[in-house]
């Protein structure tokens, strides 16, 4: 007898599609997956054209790296294929976006990887190349006075995000961020525990940029949902720390930027570990007694909580899929 055909299980609420959509920031180069280019660029190849592609942002490769990845991409980009001695044109969807890590400790550096990126764009401009763009860029900064440095050499076309350090006060360079063309970058964890920022820290920054409106991403121990002990690393012997989870970072974001919670009730978002405690719906999100509509969390996401990277599109996928939210 012929299998009875499953129920199609119903779509996920439009609070968690907002929420989640074009969050996550394929950095598979990076620990602890550290994968090869060409595996990572197939495996960002296998997320869009996955079942949820629409939670997938940009692939993140080092500026000094992007030949190395046009070469591993081009086959898997949107563009045109020889066939019997004539060009088809492949419908593969929107060309592929990229982020670019740029070194900035010297004027030199920084200029070539800019150059870098102008080859890259120049070349992926066409169906022949394979379509693709590198419009952001991720800048590392020991001090303010960097930001403005790097801000006068930057073309206008290219987004930056300046990733600075939380463990101390992050107002200054916030404030230098302030009302330019530009973003903050945190980072939230690492293969080492003492590389997690405390949820008071956390909170401090988001803090800032809400009340300076420097939006935001974050990168780096992020696998997970919410917030829970898991390893460092994906070896089953691996070190284990209490690691921040994506959903209570960015609804955090949301809550402390609408005015929903103080410094106080943003870190109570940050550490807690019980998903119960947040309830999607079509048209608004909870965390316990506050609550915000998915119009507004909508303006957020696209205004202010932007992406955080991860070296795995897979797991937190799986993750949610795990809590049955996806």
């Amino acid at each position: 007898m012929p299998t009875p055909a499953q129920p199609t299980p119903p779509p996920p609420p439009r609070s968690l599609v907002t929420l989640l959509t074009d969050l996550i920031d394929y950095a598979g180069l990076f620990p602890p997956a550290k994968l090869a280019m060409p595996a990572a660029a197939e495996a960002y190849n296998r997320a869009r054209i996955s079942e949820h592609e629409w939670a997938l942002g940009r692939f993140v490769c080092p500026a000094a790296q992007l030949e190395d990845f046009s070469k591993a991409a081009a086959a898997l980009m949107p563009g045109t294929l020889a066939t019997s001695g004539y060009q088809e044109q492949l419908d593969a969807g929107s060309p592929w976006r990229v982020s670019a890590l740029v070194d900035a400790t010297t004027p030199e550096a920084f200029e070539a990887d800019i150059d870098h990126i102008f080859a890259f764009n120049a070349r992926h401009e066409t169906f022949d190349a394979g379509l693709g763009f590198c419009d952001m860029i991720e800048v590392k900064v020991p001090s303010p006075d960097r930001i403005d440095a790097c801000m006068d050499r930057l073309p206008e076309d290219i987004y930056p995000f300046f990733e600075f350090p939380v463990d101390a006060d992050c107002r200054g360079y916030v404030a230098a961020l302030a009302g330019e063309r530009c973003a903050a970058k945190i980072r939230t964890g690492g293969v080492l525990s003492d590389l997690f920022p405390t949820p008071d820290e956390v909170a401090t920054f988001l803090a800032a940029c809400a009340a300076a409106d420097v939006p935001f991403k974050a990168t780096a121990g992020l696998h997970h949902p919410i917030r829970a002990r898991n390893h460092l690393t994906f070896e089953p012997d691996s070190p284990s720390c209490t690691m921040h989870g994506f959903l209570n970072l960015f609804i955090a974001a949301a809550f402390l930027k609408a005015r929903k919670v103080d410094h106080a009730g943003a870190v109570r978002i940050l550490s807690e570990e019980d998903a119960r405690a947040f309830t999607f719906a079509d048209d608004f999100l909870n965390f316990r007694e506050f609550g915000i509509e998915t119009a507004q969390l909508a303006h957020f996401r696209e205004t202010f909580a932007l992406s955080f990277g991860s070296c795995s599109f897979d797991e937190p996928i799986a993750d949610l899929a795990k809590l049955k939210l996806l």
